[in-house]
């Protein structure tokens, strides 16, 4: 099993909405991942809960079968698209794929 976490940082405003509101649209558009594309095993979507200081604004935690399987979500369309909305709102982004 492969496991897939990304958090991101947001921009205060990108694409003529605010911080709020382009975490809602991405929740939505990451979510809808999970039955886009055939190789998510499992798939969840955080936004932060503002109970620290410092802390990333969203989070995905997914998992594959295998590595071949999360290569085929990187360059599936629907999660490229959807890599390219988060790209115009983010500031930050950090990842991390293990074995587990």
């Amino acid at each position: 099993m492969i496991k897939h976490i990304v958090a991101w940082r947001f921009k205060d405003a990108a694409l003529g909405a605010t911080k709020a509101e382009n975490l809602k649209r991405a929740k939505a558009a990451i979510e809808a991942l999970a039955d886009l594309v055939p190789t998510v095993r499992h798939l969840e979507v955080g936004l932060d809960i503002g109970a620290a200081h410092d802390s990333w604004d969203i989070v995905i935690y997914s998992e594959f079968d295998d590595r071949a399987g999360l290569d085929a979500y990187q360059v599936h369309p629907e999660h490229v698209k959807v890599a390219e909305l988060i790209g115009e709102m983010r500031e930050l982004r950090a990842a991390i794929d293990y074995e587990g």
